[in-house]
């Protein structure tokens, strides 16, 4: 079986090389081919899952190698796969929700030019995703990581004749490169500390390794996490991300992409249960990030920036449980599998409402849709209700878990991080519930828009002056997008059940990751209680403010709050002014240093050479009678100097 695990990979990295080099002859059917391929992956994925089911908790783990990369003495990678129950966890959801998303993508992108072309790179990403979870050494992980960022660029980019898309790739690649650098880091800290990057190896030294050592490699590691899976202070590119199709923003920032950082910290857990300090640290970023993202999604009106917020929001969950060491990491994969489910339902969806309204993105303009889309209106409720932790859905089994693990932590901090995490469930209620009422409910703000005034710029001009093509008409999207959200809706509701019964994921992840119970002040009677409570207030407080009132096409002026979650609480301004601006500033004194000092000491240097030499050459003035006068002073210095020898 083990020589299988090659072909998951194999599979859609030759679809991409197919339908990116296959030229316009594939244009007809390329988007069937990258779907197939893409199934194909997922088809050996389930085979090696049934193999592995067939044997005991210790003998689950396979290994495959394929060549020796570098084999230098002193220095040795190799391009092998390992393929254990945390690994095997991420492939089916990688390559069933990305065949998902492949089919959703037949549908939605049918009428682009340029269909085979995004297929190959929807391919790209799934091989490229795949070798990252696969390796079994943190060397080829960074190839993975790097194709990553690298697909990611070209989907987020795909409709580039639109600067803000051509923009946000750029903007993603940068943040992500600088996650990248401190993923290289980390890797040379582990070779001159371990001499080797391979998983076992690295992981089983870790206990006769120094806590310094342990901490910085944590660091460095945790930072490349937040490149990739969008966390403060690396966040800023995901709101902007969301110019790609959405097709991609379900595949990158739902169930794959943004999780790669969660999977880098579990894998590497041996390495943060030796580093307190770094364990901290990720506690802290994951719990940040929870309430900055929820904070951002309260205040958006583009639906999918909303769900860009919420998926910040949820990931900062997954990197809080990952931080908590063995008490969280199951619970953190857990909820990073039914969320792969509810987001890439609920972003699927968002698309559907796209595409029945004209790709209209501003929820203020939709408003009673649930009638003209009733398979999206009942696939996003139930993602809705997952997400919010509504009982008997996933995210109630796999969210609850984690804000008890908090607790569990023990003393104060559990007691603080608990407590962000109730916070946020309570935010996540009120914004999805903002979401859920302005899509679906109330009034069909869509009709009979005003017309704009010079007293009201912002208002946009009636359908009658715009022309009837203009006014949206809402209907529902055709199979091959309402099938994958249905598909996706059952996960919301069944996954996180499935997975509690019996604790069967919690025993199924165990030999790889470890747990702890912790010991928690709280019972889990009290917890489930108290999420409870908090999620009944945010949806009422949502239903007060945007279910029992009229809500305005053109957003209200708000809150000082509100004006800053608007943009991003400020993010942008904050990174242009710290790094952009203070990135200019160190680049005008290292400029001027440059200038000053080290070309001022080469051109001084230089100068005064060139000055002596321009002395000294007037000695050669070409009179004989000079040149006698020299040999004679020449030859007097001599002999004065001999004779003084002489007398002394």
């Amino acid at each position: 079986m083990e020589n299988l695990i090659a072909l998951l990979v194999a599979a859609p990295l030759l679809g991409a090389a197919v339908l990116l080099c296959g030229g316009r002859a594939l244009d007809r059917a390329g988007h069937w081919l990258g779907t197939l391929l893409a199934a194909a992956s997922f088809v050996i994925a389930v085979v090696l899952f049934s193999d592995m089911l067939g044997k005991g908790a210790e003998d689950r783990s396979l290994s495959q190698h394929l060549f020796s990369w570098i084999p230098v003495e002193g220095f040795q990678a190799d391009v092998a796969f390992q393929l254990d129950q945390l690994s095997m966890t991420f492939v089916l959801l990688i390559s069933g929700v990305g065949t998902l998303i492949h089919i959703y993508s037949i549908g939605y992108m049918e009428h682009d030019e340029r269909r085979r072309r995004f297929f190959g790179y929807l391919n790209l990403f799934l091989a490229a995703m795949l070798l990252l979870v696969l390796a079994d050494n943190y060397l080829l992980l960074y190839v993975g990581w790097e194709g990553v960022g690298l697909a990611s660029y070209l989907l987020i980019g795909f409709w580039q004749h639109k600067p803000s898309a051509a923009t946000a790739a750029k903007k993603a690649f940068l943040v992500n490169r600088v996650g990248d650098v401190g993923l290289s880091i980390a890797i040379m800290l582990m070779f001159t500390t371990f001499g080797t990057f391979a998983f076992g190896p690295v992981l089983e030294a870790t206990g006769d390794t120094s806590e310094g050592k342990l901490t910085a490699i944590g660091l460095m590691l945790l930072l490349a996490a937040c490149g990739k899976s969008a966390q403060v202070p690396l966040q800023s590119w995901l709101g902007d991300a969301m110019e790609g199709p959405t097709p991609v923003s379900a595949l990158i920032h739902a169930a794959t992409m943004v999780t790669a950082g969660v999977y880098l910290i579990v894998r590497s857990g041996a390495i943060f249960n030796g580093a307190p300090d770094a364990q901290l640290v990720v506690t802290v970023v994951g719990a940040v990030t929870l309430l900055f993202g929820a904070i951002v999604g309260c205040a958006k009106d583009d639906i999918k920036k909303a769900l860009a917020g919420s998926t910040m929001s949820q990931i900062g969950y997954m990197i809080l449980a990952a931080g908590l060491g063995p008490i969280g990491y199951v619970f953190a994969i857990m909820h990073l599998v039914t969320h792969g489910f509810f987001k890439a339902g609920l972003f699927l969806g968002a698309g559907s409402v796209m595409h029945g309204m004209n790709d209209e993105v501003d929820m203020r303009k939709y408003g009673g849709l649930r009638k003209y889309m009733p398979v999206t209106f009942a696939t996003f409720g139930l993602g809705y209700l997952a997400i919010i932790g509504f009982p008997g859905l996933s995210g109630f089994f796999s969210k609850d878990k984690i804000i008890e693990a908090a607790f569990a932590k023990g003393g104060t901090e559990g007691w603080i991080l608990g407590s962000v995490a109730l916070l946020g469930a309570a935010i996540t209620a009120y914004y999805m519930t903002r979401v859920m009422i302005m899509t679906f409910f109330g009034e069909e703000r869509w009709r009979n828009r005003p017309t704009a005034s010079p007293a009201q710029p912002d208002v946009e001009p009636a359908a009658e002056t715009r022309g009837a093509h203009d006014e949206p008409h809402p209907h529902e999207s055709p199979k091959s997008m309402t099938i994958p959200m249905i598909v996706l809706a059952f996960g919301s509701v069944f996954a996180g059940g499935f997975f509690s019964i019996g604790d069967r994921f919690t025993h199924w992840l165990e030999p790889v990751t470890q747990h702890d119970h912790g010991d928690s002040p709280l019972s889990a009677a009290t917890v489930t209680g108290a999420t409870m409570v908090v999620l009944v207030i945010g949806v009422a407080l949502a239903y007060v403010q945007y279910g029992r009132r009229p809500v305005p096409v053109t957003a209200p002026r708000g809150s000082v709050l509100t004006r800053a979650a608007r943009r991003d609480l400020l993010q942008d301004d904050f990174n242009h002014v710290v790094l952009v601006r203070g990135g200019e500033h160190l680049t005008r004194s290292l400029v001027y240093v440059d200038h000053t000092l080290v070309d001022g000491v080469v051109n001084g240097t230089a100068a005064s050479v060139g000055g002596l030499s321009g002395r000294l050459r007037k000695l050669q003035n070409g009179y004989a009678r000079s040149y006698a006068v020299s040999m004679f002073g020449g030859a007097a210095v001599l002999i004065a100097a001999t004779l003084l020898m002489r007398a002394v």
